[in-house]
């Protein structure tokens, strides 16, 4: 199979690193930074990044697709001043990067989620606007470009107690972007630009991480375990149970859903010296938090309770 990208080397598996993330290891210099969010096919990053080659230039998309385009256009450039994330904005920032990372940060058409049933899946809102302003520098800015007037309001409404002072305007085609090519087609020639400028800071701690306690327990039975999913304080919903008799491994899918950040991966559950230890399953590149130990616990407490019923 042929890979759609000719380089991973711009791509941090944030997961999986020591966070919060070390810019200077990671570009090797001690540049001022620039953060996109929703690169899509990256065609503004690498521009801007060759027109900027004194800077550096970090990337957060959620779609593995966008990525895989914009890693082809990063090697396509031969420049190294990119750096690419996948995952969701709000953990990104919230648990791998330190405050004041950024003197700029800008989003072109991010998803207005146009329907008001939808609205709770909007991206700018006052907190994560208070976010963003903890993960910029002094005097830093952020940029939100949009077509949909409506979307534009509702992020001019939700600045109050960001510590920004907001400059709104129109303007015409100026990115050359995938969606501002589709809007143009359509026929829109105006589009809506808000620029923020910190003023006053917002401190956001980077987000902690939970010790990670692993359990061990004196009985495994996969044909006896009976998982409850759990709604508080966060959601853990079990999703399957696998068994290898022949490694005596046990393997169970969980989602753990905590505010904005869900974590898909395995729990394995495997014979040691101490008995059957309840642990994350290798490779799975989960972030420690409450919602990860209340997986561990809530397995735990199903095979001791096997234990009780037999």
């Amino acid at each position: 199979m042929r890979a759609r990208y000719l380089s991973l080397r711009p791509l941090i598996l944030w997961r999986q690193v020591a966070r919060p993330l070390d810019w200077v290891a990671l570009f090797g210099r001690d540049a001022p930074r620039e953060l996109e969010i929703g690169f899509g096919n990256g065609d503004y990053l690498v521009a801007r990044a060759r027109e900027l080659p004194e800077r550096d230039f970090v990337g957060i998309e959620i779609e593995w697709e966008s990525v895989c385009r914009a890693l082809r256009r990063v090697a396509q450039a031969q420049i190294s001043n990119i750096r690419l994330l996948l995952g969701h904005a709000t953990p990104i920032l919230a648990y791998a990067i330190a405050p004041e990372s950024f003197v700029r940060i800008y989003s072109l058409f991010p998803c207005p989620w146009p329907k008001k049933h939808h609205h709770k899946h909007r991206l700018f809102s006052q907190r994560f606007l208070q976010l963003l302003n903890s993960r910029l520098q002094p005097e830093g800015e952020v940029q939100i470009v949009t077509d949909h007037a409506d979307y534009f309001s509702w992020v001019l409404s939700q600045i109050t107690d960001t510590g920004f002072t907001a400059y709104a305007r129109t303007l015409p085609p100026s990115f050359g972007t995938k969606y501002e090519r589709k809007w143009v087609a359509s026929g829109q020639q105006l589009f809506y630009e808000l620029t923020l400028r910190r003023v006053e800071p917002v401190s956001i701690p980077l987000k902690e991480e939970v010790p990670m306690q692993t359990h061990h327990v004196p009985h495994f039975d996969p044909d006896t375990l009976l998982l409850q999913d759990q709604s508080e304080p966060v959601h853990v919903h079990f999703k399957q149970v696998l068994y290898d008799p022949r490694q005596r491994i046990g393997m169970v899918r969980v989602v753990v859903t905590e505010d904005d950040f869900t974590q898909h991966f395995w729990i394995e559950i495997a014979p040691t010296p101490q008995g059957w230890q309840i642990r994350p399953a290798h490779g799975c590149g989960v972030v420690p938090t409450v919602g990860v130990q209340c997986a561990l616990d809530a397995v735990r407490d199903a095979c001791l309770q096997g234990v009780n019923s037999s």
